[in-house]
C-alpha cells in the first residue's frame, strides 16, 4: 500500500493542507489558483450564500477600468488585478458557440496594475505598465490581458503575453520588463485565428517560470525574479497551449508540470531537463496540473479525446501508451473522455472535482479515478476554476452564476448566488472572503457576522 493510500481516509481538511492549501490565518493568494495553484486555502468559512442586489453579505463592490480575465491575487492587506484600457469599449462575446475568429483591436491600448485595499475595496493606486497598440489579437471571448500576475510579498510580476513580461515592486513602481517575442496562441489548424496568451506566470525559490506554447518557437523558461535574467530556456515542440505550469517535489528535487497535446511532461526545476513526457490528449490545452502528495492529474479537450489522468511524480522517459485509454506504470489511470477544456480541476482531500465547459461536474476517487458522482449544472459556459475553503466547493458560470456545492461523496447543491455580471476569472479567497472579478468589478464577498 502506498503512502498516499494510507492517507486517502483521513479527515479531507486535514489531507487538504498536505495537498499544499494555505493554514488557517494565512491571508495570501500569490498567483493563478492560490496557494501552489491549488484553488484551496483551509481557513474561515466563505458565505455560501449572498445578494448583489439587496447587499446580504457584499461586503464592497470596486469598479475596475477596462476589460481583463485576469483573477485578483492576495498579500495581506492588499489586492492586485491587471487590466486593458483600450480607445474603444472591447467586444466580449461569450457563452458556448463555435466561432473561431478574433476580435479585432485598434488603438492604442495601456496595460495597468491596480492595487486595492482588501478591508475596504478602495483603489490604492493604479499604475500604467505598458501603452502600446496590441502586437497580436484575441479570441472574441478573451482580453489582451488573460493571465494572472504572481507575487512573493516584494515583488510582483505580471505576463503581458507578446507586449512583455512585466516586474513591479508592491506599490506598483515598474522594476524591470522583458519582450519574449510575440505570443502567437490560436488555433494551429487556423494560425491566422488569434485568440491571445493565457498562460500565467509562476514565482518559485525567487525564480519567474514562464511556459510559452504558441505558434512558433515554443519554450520553456525560468527568469531570476529580482533582475529578470534569463536562467534557462528550453524549446518546447507543441501546439499553442493557456495552461500555467505547476510545481511539485519529489525525492528532493523539483520539477515543472506542463500540459500539452503532443508534449505533457515535467522538468527539472533547476536545469530544465526534461525528466518525463507524455504524448496525446486534447489538442486545446488550457487546465493546468493539479499536484497531489505522490501524484499530478493532467486534463486537456477538444479533437478526438478530453482525457483527465492521474501521472505518479516517480514518472520518468517517455510514458506515452501504445492507446490513450490505457494506463501503464507512471499513468496510475486515466478517462478519455472525462476531462475538462476551461477549467483546471480542484483536488480537495481524496476527492478531483473537475467541470467542462457545459458543466458537468465530475467528483474522482484521486487514487484510482473512480467517479464518484458526475451532474450537470443547468449554465451556458463554464470558464473561470473552481475554488474552495474546505468545506465547500465553488463553481462558476460565465453568465455570472456561482454553484455552491458541498463537498462529499455525493453531489449536494447548497445554493446558487448571482453577481449581477459576466465572470470568466477565477475567484480568490483569502480569510473567509471571496473575491470575485466580473466583466467591470472586483466584488468582495463575506459573512456579515463574522
Amino acid at each position: 500500500m502506498t503512502i498516499l493510500n494510507r492517507l486517502l481516509p483521513v479527515w479531507s481538511l486535514l489531507l487538504g493542507a498536505s495537498f499544499g492549501a494555505t493554514a488557517p490565518g494565512e491571508n495570501h493568494w500569490p498567483q493563478f489558483r492560490g496557494p501552489q495553484g491549488s484553488g484551496l486555502t483551509l481557513g474561515q468559512p466563505t458565505p455560501t450564500q449572498w445578494n448583489v442586489e439587496t447587499g446580504k453579505n457584499i461586503l464592497w463592490k470596486t469598479p475596475i477600468p477596462g476589460l481583463a480575465h485576469s483573477a485578483p491575487i492576495i498579500w495581506k492587506d492588499r489586492i492586485y488585478v491587471t487590466t486593458v484600457v483600450s480607445p474603444e469599449k472591447p467586444e466580449l462575446k461569450i457563452g458556448l458557440y463555435g466561432d473561431i475568429g478574433s476580435a479585432e483591436d485598434k488603438g492604442v491600448h495601456q496595460w495597468r496594475l491596480i492595487g486595492i485595499d482588501r478591508d475596504s475595496g478602495k483603489v490604492v493606486f493604479n499604475e500604467l505598465g505598458h501603452e502600446a497598440v496590441p502586437k497580436t489579437q484575441r479570441h472574441r471571448k478573451a482580453t489582451q490581458c488573460n493571465s494572472t500576475p504572481a507575487t512573493n510579498g516584494k515583488y510582483i510580476v505580471a505576463y503581458f503575453g507578446s507586449e512583455g513580461m512585466f516586474c513591479f515592486d508592491m506599490q506598483g513602481e515598474l522594476l524591470w520588463k522583458k519582450d519574449l517575442g510575440d505570443m502567437d496562441a490560436g488555433y494551429f489548424k487556423v494560425p491566422t485565428a488569434q485568440w491571445g496568451f493565457a498562460s500565467s506566470p509562476v514565482i518559485h525559490e525567487g525564480k519567474v517560470i514562464v511556459q510559452c506554447d504558441v505558434q512558433k518557437d515554443s519554450f520553456l523558461a525560468v527568469f531570476d525574479l529580482a533582475s529578470g535574467d534569463e536562467l534557462w530556456r528550453t524549446p518546447r515542440n507543441d501546439v499553442p497551449t493557456w495552461s500555467t505550469p505547476a510545481v511539485a517535489e519529489w525525492e528532493g528535487k523539483t520539477q515543472i508540470l506542463i500540459n500539452g497535446w503532443r508534449h505533457t511532461g515535467g522538468y527539472d526545476f533547476e536545469t530544465g531537463e526534461e525528466i518525463w513526457k507524455l504524448n496525446g490528449g486534447g489538442d486545446i490545452p488550457v487546465p493546468t496540473p493539479i499536484v497531489g502528495s505522490e501524484m499530478a492529474y493532467f486534463t486537456s479537450a477538444h479533437g478526438m479525446s478530453r482525457p483527465i489522468r492521474g501521472i505518479r511524480l516517480s514518472a520518468k522517459g517517455d510514458i506515452t501508451p501504445p492507446d490513450i485509454k490505457e494506463t501503464n506504470e507512471a499513468i496510475a489511470w486515466v478517462h478519455h473522455r472525462k476531462g475538462n477544456y476551461m477549467q483546471s480541476p480542484i483536488l480537495i482531500g481524496n476527492r478531483l472535482y473537475g467541470c467542462n465547459d457545459r458543466g458537468a461536474l465530475t467528483c474522482f476517487n484521486a487514487a484510482d479515478g473512480s467517479i464518484l458522482f458526475s451532474e450537470r449544472l443547468q449554465g451556458n459556459g463554464f470558464t473561470a476554476s473552481p475554488v474552495s475553503d474546505g468545506k465547500h466547493l465553488y463553481v462558476t458560470c460565465e453568465f455570472g452564476e456561482v454553484w455552491v456545492v458541498k463537498l462529499g461523496d455525493r453531489y449536494q447543491e447548497v445554493a446558487i448566488n448571482e453577481l449581477g455580471e459576466n465572470c470568466l476569472a477565477t475567484p480568490a479567497i483569502a480569510e473567509g472572503v471571496l473575491f470575485f472579478r466580473t466583466q467591470h468589478s472586483l466584488i468582495a464577498i463575506g459573512n456579515e457576522d463574522d
